[in-house]
């Protein structure tokens, strides 16, 4: 019974270690392209940094975890998992547009822009997510 159950950690593992190196790799690109620091800002106790950051990050989560319910295979799913960091990227670049000084304002703390951004970056993965099943 126990063995089992086990035939599938070979398969979980291999998801989860992809899943968790493609989310290393989107936050390190992530934190590179936008202007501000989030890291520094978060160490500095940045909420809007902090909340930005993290509806971002969960905005990203979510589509690889329909990524890896839904792909057919580790390529595949690495292959959404890319997906869905361009698509949160493409957010953040969105928003700018609309809010053009959104960096300066989360760097002077401006809680709302953080909300603001967070939330759209967790709306984009909602989406995301939802838009990748096949």
């Amino acid at each position: 019974m126990i063995l089992e159950s086990l035939q599938g950690f070979l398969p979980f593992i291999s998801y989860f270690v992809i899943g968790y190196i493609i989310t290393l790799c989107f936050l390190f690109v992530y934190t590179y392209i936008t202007p501000h620091c989030e890291w520094r800002l978060m160490k500095e106790n940045n909420p809007a940094a902090a909340v930005a950051f993290c509806g971002t990050l969960i905005g990203f989560i979510l589509p690889i975890a329909s990524a890896a319910v839904n792909a057919v295979s580790l390529t595949d799913f690495a292959v959404w998992g890319v997906i869905a960091g361009i698509m949160q990227l493409v957010t953040f670049f969105t928003v700018r547009l609309y809010m053009p000084k959104l960096s300066e304002k989360i760097e002077a703390q401006h809680l709302s822009a953080g909300l603001f951004l967070g939330a759209a970056s967790l709306a984009t993965g909602v989406l995301n997510a939802a838009c990748m099943t096949y």
